[in-house]
């Protein structure tokens, strides 16, 4: 397939990202977590308080703050009832708050996407996120579910398609709530790391033909099966259960280069050519591993290991807030290019070459 086959901007329209916005629930901090919860649950092991205190997160936010409510006994029903109730005002303020960045008007986007992997409902968030918004009764909508921490990117791919194809103003909202699915007591290393690791938040983009922002030029994604077990979110009776393994930093190693490679040379760029990188900081080794196969130095991953320590990993809201991050610290002159990546269950890798329009 050529590159004019892969370039999204290769319809005449270019799909750009023209405004950005977060909503986060309470902040509260990793020490008084552990101090006055998760000490407790892991029966003051010294080998969880090293895992809790080595991934790299300083602040997390939470809408279901476990110093105050303990949902470890609760069914996945009343989860998903506490989800839309906690979701939907966090993705409304995302969205309306990129939509003010964009100077869009709510009666004028034509595509919603959502994307989330901790909450259910019918009618869907995408549908209640709508009304409480005021876009139009003709919208056009995507929910994009269980695909996990890598969900933005195919995301905003298929947003940036209804712009170039179809003339779309499109609104991406990423919502999660992984504090609704905090497990019992468990010795589990995996468990430990990933009530260690994850975090509440909503981040959203406006996607247009017009205006200034980063072009969404081309995605890239491979899938090792035969890893599938190796990062998985299991839907069981008592909400959502994370499965980890410690092969993951090695299977993300041996894919995340010839990734970026053919990302890149579909374009004639290398890696040296990118300006900024918003790489998904699922934890400090899996930025270490980026980092190391990428050629890339302390300041390419400051970003992501900012938004990792504070915000902790929030699924797939996180790649957009190293965007925010990334744009905040280091302006992008017209032309420069940034590669975000985020990985995920499958196990997945997804990458995104974008560039700041004039």
């Amino acid at each position: 397939m050529s590159p004019s086959q892969h370039d999204l901007a290769g319809l005449g329209r270019r799909a750009r990202v023209t405004g950005a916005a977060s909503a986060l629930p309470a902040p509260v901090s990793q020490a008084a977590l552990w101090r006055d919860v998760f000490a407790h649950r892991y029966g003051g092991s010294a080998r969880a308080e090293a895992i809790w205190s080595a991934v790299g997160v300083e602040t997390r936010h939470a809408a279901i703050d476990p110093r105050l409510e303990d949902v470890s006994s609760w069914g996945t029903g009343a989860r998903m009832q506490r989800y839309v109730a906690e979701a939907l005002p966090l993705a409304t303020d995302a969205a309306a708050g990129a939509l003010a960045a964009a100077g869009v008007r709510a009666e004028d986007v034509g595509l919603l996407a959502l994307a989330s992997c901790t909450g259910y409902a019918t009618p869907g968030l995408d549908i209640l996120a709508a009304r409480e918004l005021g876009l139009p009764d003709g919208l056009q909508r995507l929910l994009v579910g269980h695909m996990g921490c890598y969900a933005a990117v195919p995301a905003l791919g298929a947003v940036a398609d209804a712009v170039t194809a179809r003339g779309l103003v499109s609104l991406l909202v990423c919502v999660e709530l992984p504090s609704l699915h905090v497990q019992a007591p468990c010795p589990e290393v995996q468990q430990v790391v990933a009530h260690a690791l994850f975090s509440d938040a909503a981040t959203a983009v406006v996607v247009d033909a017009e205006g200034a922002g980063l072009e969404v030029l081309d995605l890239a994604a491979r899938t090792d099966v035969e890893h599938h077990r190796d990062m998985t979110w299991d839907v069981t009776d008592l909400g959502f259960r994370m499965g980890l393994s410690p092969r993951v930093p090695q299977v993300l190693a041996r894919h995340v280069r010839p990734l970026v490679d053919e990302l890149l040379g579909r374009h004639g760029l290398r890696a040296s050519d990118v300006a900024g990188w918003a790489i998904h900081p699922g934890g400090p080794r899996i930025v270490e591993v980026c980092a190391d196969r990428l050629g890339l130095d302390d300041a390419d991953v400051a970003a992501s290991l900012a938004t990792l320590r504070d915000h902790g990993n929030c699924s797939s809201a996180t790649v957009l807030l190293v965007l925010e991050e990334l744009r905040r610290t280091r302006p992008l002159a017209p032309g420069e290019h940034v590669v975000a990546l985020a990985f995920g269950p499958g196990l997945t890798l997804y990458g995104a070459l974008l560039r700041q329009a004039g």
